[in-house]
């Protein structure tokens, strides 16, 4: 019955889907340069305001104070309105944050537009994956999720050498700045450009579908497991928003200008592997495999594997191969970014696949909260800042290699969808 259903899906992917992929694409980049800016700052803000590891960890963390509850919230709210809009109001939120920190910003103020730009920012890519969900059937979207999701590495590689330079040569309350205006231009292109996809109640009508009760979506094993296997991730990811360019510089002694060029490369790498993991699980589905195995394990896998490789960070020796193993293992997570979202939207009903997909936003990326400050701990508490850091580091390896082998037990949608699909059959009247 739910081979069936998925068959009478369309396969055809609308006129104008790659140009809202586009847009979107370049949502994620704006997001994630605004991400990035403190972390690449992160010197400068603190010799300016004279901020210990602790407090500027603390700022880090406080840009997910509301991430969660924001996403959550703007979750639901997509369910029932329509995510152009949406899409719209979070952008200027963003590009409005940033201002601010122009003149003569202190702590509290940035702390505060940080919570702000956090707020704005948690539904962020869930609110883009649900959008980007209405323009593709099930079977295709693994692509256009990648390139998507790339948007936050790009949003990092572009952003970073532009963000440095204006750092440097002009101080780092240019470079917010400088954001608030490319956040208003994308605010006017999406106005003008941005459109609704036309398959979501397509789909919604295809398959005659019937809510399930959010307690048993949300505590069924496959979702369970994607929260464990990108909360990982996540912690890696923030690590690298907030602490991978002070690492340069106060642990390896890399200068401001060295620190920019390098901090690039873990988003390169990244980049790679999300493009690779969402080409490799489109082309397994062509090919007849199970969502078991092109979406589960493609994604859990490289979580393991990347944390093996963190957990040999302190034994590099060198600064060059500890930046690689740095490198590689934080950005073999990112393959669980791609498939996450398509296994979530396999087994969720459409009319609540945007509060699913925004709650499994939301509790992943409190990792976002706790990561950034257990590094700040760390490093003041240890004997010198390298220390620090390379313990900090051990300490995601740990966390990488345990959800890992949490996803590959917990990760399996084409059980879930079957279980939860004989589920609405049996329980249709009371629910419909």
């Amino acid at each position: 019955m739910a081979a069936a259903t998925r068959m009478q899906t369309p396969r055809e992917t609308p006129k104008g889907a790659w140009t809202i992929t586009c847009l979107l694409f370049l949502f994620m980049v704006v997001n994630f340069a605004d991400k990035i800016v403190v972390g690449l700052a992160g010197v400068p803000i603190m010799t300016d305001l004279e901020l210990t590891p602790e407090k500027f960890g603390l700022l880090g963390s406080s840009f997910f104070f509301l991430f969660s509850i924001s996403a959550i919230a703007v979750g639901f709210l997509v369910n029932r309105i329509a995510t152009r809009w949406v899409l719209l109001v979070l952008a200027l939120i963003w590009a409005l944050a940033q201002l601010p920190m122009v003149g003569a910003a202190g702590f509290t103020t940035l702390l505060i537009c940080r919570v702000i730009l956090g707020a704005g920012e948690g539904p962020a890519a869930s609110v883009a994956i649900h959008a980007i969900y209405k323009w593709f059937p099930d079977e295709k979207r693994a692509l256009p999720t990648a390139i998507l999701t790339q948007g936050s590495a790009f949003g990092v590689i572009i952003a970073v050498p532009a963000l440095n330079f204006i750092i440097v040569r002009y101080g780092w309350h240019y470079a917010f700045g400088a954001l608030g205006v490319v956040g208003l231009a994308w605010v006017a292109a999406w106005f003008v450009l941005g459109k609704e996809g036309p398959l979501a109640g397509i789909e919604a009508v295809a398959t005659r579908e019937v809510r399930v009760p959010y307690a048993r979506l949300l505590l069924s094993r496959t979702f369970i497991g994607c929260i464990a296997a990108a909360f990982s991730a996540y912690w890696a990811l923030s690590l690298g928003l907030t602490w991978f360019t002070s690492f340069l510089i106060k642990g390896l002694g890399f200068s401001q200008e060295q620190a920019g060029i390098i901090s690039v490369l873990p988003w390169i790498f990244g980049a790679t592997v999300v493009i690779t993991a969402g080409l490799l699980s489109q082309m397994l589905m062509a090919r007849g495999y199970s969502t078991r195995i092109a979406r589960g394990v493609l994604g859990a896998a490289p979580l393991v594997v990347g944390g093996l490789l963190m957990a040999l960070v302190p034994y590099g020796g060198t600064a060059a191969v500890q930046i690689a193993l740095i490198v590689v293992g934080s950005g073999l997570s990112g393959a669980i970014y791609v498939v996450c979202p398509l296994m979530i939207g396999e087994f969720t009903p459409v009319a609540q696949r945007g509060a699913a997909i925004s709650i499994y936003g939301a509790v992943y990326t409190l990792a976002g909260i706790i990561a950034p400050n257990v590094m700040g701990r760390v490093v003041q508490g240890a004997a010198n800042a390298l220390d620090g850091f390379l313990l900090g580091f051990q300490v995601n390896a740990v966390v990488l290699v345990i959800s890992g082998l949490l996803g590959l037990a917990l990760l399996w949608p084409d059980t879930e969808r079957a279980r939860l699909q004989a589920a609405r059959e049996a329980t249709a009247p009371e629910f419909a």
